[in-house]
């Protein structure tokens, strides 16, 4: 009997020590789940009650955390003006023109090869701004270049691109966005007179997508010429080595005040990257071509109504200067007395006018006239200096049309 009995106890002394490690390993489980990154798919009744109780530390922990912790990610007043006058005004401008830069995405159409179908592909991003409260935004030539069509991105909106106008021979185009008024904020304009180098300068744009990009320099020349897309030379290019990046394309050129002075365009580069040498479109040249790009589409070139032999023509017969072929009746050209190509008895041709020089300048070439002309633009008064057949000179005064 008391052998049963002893028996008895044994058993469930060993009961009472297994249900009491089998609590103490469940405790220990679960503290180890609670303790573990969640990782589970949503709707996981596991991982529901785990998001819920980690919120609830972490909410805690937020309420007892110091008031210091809450600024890192956005600077106090005091914290700001222990920087240099220089920094807390780049920071300004950036932040009142960052909301005007826009990312520009073009995508192109390709066929496939075996099932003839067609899809689009990414062409390229680049930069762009606000031009105008009717959502114009102005950006590069080669940036939408090879695009059938555009996403624009502005202020962590996108938005889908019209089109407007070109001028491949200056690399400005045009977009169109049908955005609320309240987010289009135009970039104010500077002017291209009394820009010096060595004067600070900023570039605001997305290199390589990283968009609201901001790079500080100096504007390291003026008068710079590079040749543009459309096969002419872009005369008055600012330069500057501030970082320009692929994907800068596009974006603006500031000034300390936060002005408009250029648009940044192209750089010099073995590798490709920013190398402290970057071109920038003259905001002169970009205020007179973009409101015709929004009426027109397309430059309106400035003529005086004459047609010109080509320079390689030119250059065969040895003569410098363009070659006046004809002159439009009573256009600006005629009425100034300019004479072009005509033919003797013998039915020769004789040499009228060659023009040597436009407000001074030197012209050796038909380009050099068609960038003279376009320097003034439509309505502006030019004094042309002509060669006659006979070697003789003589200066002329002509105003510039708009030519068709």
């Amino acid at each position: 009997m008391r052998s049963r009995f002893a028996t008895l106890c044994l058993i469930g002394l060993v009961f009472l020590i297994g249900l009491g490690a089998g609590l103490l390993l469940a405790n220990g489980e679960s503290r180890r789940v609670e303790a573990a990154p969640v990782h589970a798919a949503a709707g996981s009744s596991l991982s529901t009650s785990v998001s819920a109780a980690a919120a609830a530390e972490a909410s805690t922990e937020a309420s007892t955390a110091s008031p210091a912790s809450t600024t890192l990610d956005s600077p106090s007043a005091s914290a700001l003006l222990e920087l240099g006058a220089d920094e807390q005004r780049d920071i300004s401008i950036f932040r009142d023109v960052s909301q005007s830069v826009v990312n520009i995405a073009s995508v192109t159409l390709r066929r496939d090869f075996f099932s003839l179908n067609v899809f689009e592909i990414p062409a390229g991003t680049g930069s762009g701004f606000v031009w105008d409260r009717e959502g114009h935004l102005v950006t590069n030539f080669h940036v939408i270049e090879s695009g059938k069509r555009w996403t624009v991105t502005l202020q962590e909106q996108d938005f889908e691109a019209e089109l407007v106008g070109t001028a491949p021979q200056k690399d400005l185009a045009v977009l169109r966005i049908d955005a609320p008024r309240e987010l289009l904020r135009p970039v104010r304009l500077g002017n291209s007179e009394g820009l010096v180098v060595g004067q600070r300068v900023l570039a605001i744009g997305n290199p390589f997508g990283l968009d609201q990009t901001l790079t500080v320099g100096v504007l390291s020349a003026l008068g710079r010429e590079l040749r543009s897309p459309g096969g002419l030379p872009i005369r008055d290019m600012i330069q500057t080595d501030a970082a320009i990046n692929p994907g800068n394309s596009g974006g603006p050129l500031l000034d300390s005040a936060g002005r408009l002075i250029g648009v940044n365009t192209a750089i010099f580069s073995p590798s490709g990257a920013s190398a402290g040498i970057g071109f920038a479109v003259p905001v002169d040249t970009v205020r007179r071509l973009v409101p015709q790009l929004i009426r027109h589409g397309r430059p309106v070139r400035p003529g005086i109504g004459v047609d010109l032999v080509s320079t390689r023509v030119a250059e065969r017969l040895g003569i410098e200067g363009a070659i006046v072929r004809s002159v439009e009746p009573r256009g600006p050209a005629a009425r100034a007395g300019v004479r072009g190509l005509s033919r003797d008895r013998r039915g020769n041709i004789r040499l009228g006018d060659v023009i040597v020089a436009v407000d001074g300048e030197d012209i050796r070439s038909v380009e050099d006239v068609i960038l003279a002309f376009d320097d003034v633009g439509v309505g502006g008064a030019i004094e042309l200096t002509l060669r006659a057949n006979d070697g003789s000179r003589r200066s002329v005064r002509a105003t510039l049309v708009a030519l068709e």
